[in-house]
């Protein structure tokens, strides 16, 4: 069997994209410098694949911001208020990726959203009445003769029409259907380009086929490529699926003029019986995604020769592919150097997965499968007992019952009760958690991880910087304060060190969206609280003020999904072990005297099933007490607060309801404040704070900007219970952006709170 991969991570390494943008952002680097670093990371990537003995190595993987945006441009769909700037091609890009505020104008950027189930975000291509839909672009030419010059060719990957399409928001009266004619015209050229430079392959990918698909789309997907396929001449398509199963449209997709479709036998929980069932038409090449490309667990070779030989039953000709891209995972083991062996050789990053899928091509190649080498090793490896057990936690989560999971008294006495004990003015504003990590709180976090400062020079250090931040929101006005987290290197991998049950890496990073990466720990045994997390520095801080000072803690449910989870336990029981363990240092904190704390649930709408018939019994039926479990045990007095981050959040609005907190904080000025009508249309108890400027920006906003948010939120949310807050945390922004911004939104609830007198 021949193998391949979806795509592969593009950040570098050790992030050299990700500092290499940063200094063209900041200056540091001309456009050419930029360019000169990413095609070497290119480079590198193209001859790692080529030298592990990859039949099908993927091109045009690579971005700058996003995949997504990368299409939008190639493909005309770039709004005036960019293109009007005037300004290089490469900065229009990163000015609707990041907003730009400058001399040539002052835009917001492109709406972010989710990836699907993942950490990954992508930027929303806008399409109005006037767009014109037209291949434009030449960047997937130009990397695919990049490899042609190395001697490698290549596959180019380019998002599929149907998925263009799908993720796109229409600001107009057009709808997706009305751009049938032009975007399958665009595609057609695509493929002669391809055909004309000497391409065999082509991988179209179409993730948007594994979500719940009507009559409608269906028709939109046959139509597409009924007319894209018809000119596809002689180079081969490959239809690429991942992060689920196809069950409504595998008969139209294996009718159509695909050379090859690609399934997910990973995440996709109906794919092989799909198969079974159906059949798998003769003439097409299967490109099986049996290799798991979001988690970092070494592949079980057993298992997986299960899945192929099944398949080989029914198909002829199949390729041994990844579940997905390998983005979503870290890109080498060879960086860490402190994680030991008894460990890290259960793990599969990147490169690793590329030997996997040598090795799987070596055993399913051999006439004695299970007598290989590297069979032998692999299932030596996947025997071996595992560490990290406790029983108390396990008996714990099992004997939970329906009362645990149950706050009294019920949210609305609760509400008369905290506003008696707060009494917080009209419009009350407060910030989301983190403030900026500087270059001195990163260096100084650097030497103390090193060992080159002692504890109480960096326990004096952090308390130096939260008396700052401190007096930095009383100067500023704001009503809730925050300690702004600088003891913090990340939301989840802060609170994983301080609960047994985690391993942690040094150079694990994954690309979120742009040149934000993290770190995500690694779940090895069952969790419990090792020590108090937060107590030290939250009590601290609030001794600074009179002013309420907010608990800042990260929820079961985004701690196991910034996670990389166990696979030999459910995530059920996952989520709640690390409840158990959140819940104890929520009564810490109210015991200590913090009487407004916040759980992120950042995370929670991000592994909410693709498909809806899935949504209860696989995820909300747990993901939603596990939160509620949190805070069930604290006295009526006690606000609780929780902010999620980019997500639709339309389609369970009655769930985040019923998380039953005081107050809820979410992202809504990048999607132009769609939740608002959301949260009129389900009566929405919980009091919330939608976000009023957008912190992925550079971007400053004025005060009239978030005056005009607020007065569209109070014409949707009762003034009672709107808060006025910036839609995320602020660490990944600067002081001289931070500030201002903050400025302006106290004074622009000020004065509405004058009006409204």
């Amino acid at each position: 069997m021949k193998t391949s991969i979806i795509g592969y991570p593009r950040i570098g390494n050790l992030r050299e994209l990700k500092f290499a943008c940063e200094k063209y952002f900041r200056g540091e680097i001309t456009a050419a410098e930029l360019e000169k670093i990413a095609k070497e990371i290119r480079l590198y990537n193209l001859n790692l694949q080529d030298k592990s003995g990859l039949d099908f190595i993927p091109s045009n993987d690579f971005s700058f911001y996003d995949g997504v945006l990368d299409t939008a441009f190639l493909l005309n769909v770039v709004p005036e208020r960019y293109t009007a700037l005037g300004l290089s091609k490469l900065d229009t890009y990163f000015a609707a990726a990041r907003g730009y505020q400058g001399e040539k104008g002052d835009v917001k950027a492109f709406a972010m959203k989710k990836w699907y189930n993942t950490n990954y975000h992508y930027m929303v291509p806008e399409i109005d009445d006037s767009t014109e839909i037209k291949l434009v672009g030449t960047k997937p030419f130009e990397l695919f003769s990049e490899t042609l010059g190395s001697g490698v060719k290549t596959k180019p990957v380019i998002i599929g029409a149907y998925t263009f399409l799908k993720l796109a928001r229409y600001k107009g009266n057009k709808k997706a259907v009305d751009f049938i004619e032009s975007i399958a015209f665009a595609y057609s050229e695509l493929l002669k380009k391809f055909r004309d430079l000497g391409a065999e392959w082509i991988q179209f990918d179409e993730p948007s086929l594994v979500m719940d698909m009507n009559a409608d789309d269906i028709q939109l997907f046959k139509v597409l490529y009924e007319k894209i396929l018809s000119n596809k001449g002689n180079i081969n398509v490959l239809v690429q699926t991942y992060f689920g199963d196809v069950r409504d449209c595998y008969k139209e997709l294996c009718k159509l003029d695909f050379d090859g479709i690609g399934l997910d036998f990973t995440e996709g929980k109906r794919s092989l019986e799909l198969v079974k069932e159906n059949g798998f038409p003769d003439g097409k090449t299967l490109f099986a995604g049996v290799v798991n490309g979001k988690n970092i667990w070494c592949n079980n070779y057993a298992s997986t020769l299960i899945k192929l030989s099944e398949l080989e039953k029914l198909a002829h000709d199949i390729v041994i592919n990844t579940s997905c891209s390998l983005l979503h995972v870290p890109c080498t083991l060879a960086n860490e150097t402190k994680l030991e062996e008894r460990f890290k050789k259960h793990f599969a990053y990147a490169e690793e997965k590329l030997s996997e899928l040598a090795e799987l091509k070596k055993i399913t190649g051999s006439n004695c499968p299970s007598e290989t080498e590297e069979y032998r090793r692999n299932a030596a490896l996947h025997s071996e007992p595992r560490s990290g057990g406790n029983e108390n936690v396990r008996k714990k989560v099992a004997t939970l019952t329906e009362k645990d999971f149950i706050r009294l008294p019920e949210f609305a006495e609760r509400e008369k009760i905290q506003k008696k004990k707060f009494k917080l003015p009209l419009f009350p504003t407060t910030t989301i958690g983190s403030f900026p990590q500087t270059a001195d709180v990163k260096a100084k976090r650097s030497a103390y991880r090193k060992g080159e400062i002692s504890d109480s020079d960096y326990d004096f250090f952090i308390e130096k910087k939260i008396a700052e931040c401190v007096a930095l929101q009383e100067e500023i006005g704001l009503d809730v304060l925050v300690h702004g987290e600088f003891e913090r290197n990340d939301m989840v991998e802060y609170f994983g060190e301080c609960l047994d049950g985690y391993l942690f890496t040094e150079k694990a990073w994954v690309q979120s969206y742009g040149t934000r990466c993290v770190k995500p720990p690694v779940i090895w045994g069952d969790i419990s609280r090792a020590k108090p997390i937060t107590v030290k520095w939250s009590t601290y801080a609030q001794s600074l003020t009179e002013k309420p000072m907010k608990g800042m803690l990260t929820g079961p449910v985004t701690i196991l999904n910034w996670s990389f989870p166990r696979e030999d336990i459910t995530l059920r029981e996952s989520a709640l072990q690390i409840a158990l363990a959140i819940r104890e240092e929520v009564l810490d904190l109210e015991a200590n005297g913090i009487s407004i704390i916040q759980v992120d649930e950042a995370a929670l709408r991000e592994k909410l099933p693709l498909r809806r018939s899935d949504w209860r019994e696989d995820y909300l039926d747990w993901a939603i007490p596990a939160f509620r479990y949190v805070h069930s045990g604290v006295k009526p007095e006690t606000q609780i607060h929780t902010h999620m981050c980019y997500s639709e959040f339309a389609d369970i609005i009655k769930d985040i309801d019923d998380m039953d907190a005081d107050v809820i904080t979410f992202e809504a000025s990048r999607s132009d404040m769609t939740i608002l009508d959301v949260l009129k249309e389900n009566n929405f108890r919980t009091e919330v704070g939608p976000g009023v400027y957008d912190i992925h920006s550079p971007r400053v906003p004025s005060k009239d900007e978030i005056k005009a948010a607020i007065s569209k939120m109070r014409e949707r949310i009762n003034d009672e219970k709107l808060w006025i807050n910036p839609d995320c945390g602020l660490k990944t922004r600067g002081n001289e952006e931070t500030v201002p911004s903050l400025k302006n939104l106290v004074n622009a609830a000020k004065e509405e709170r004058y009006e409204n007198s």
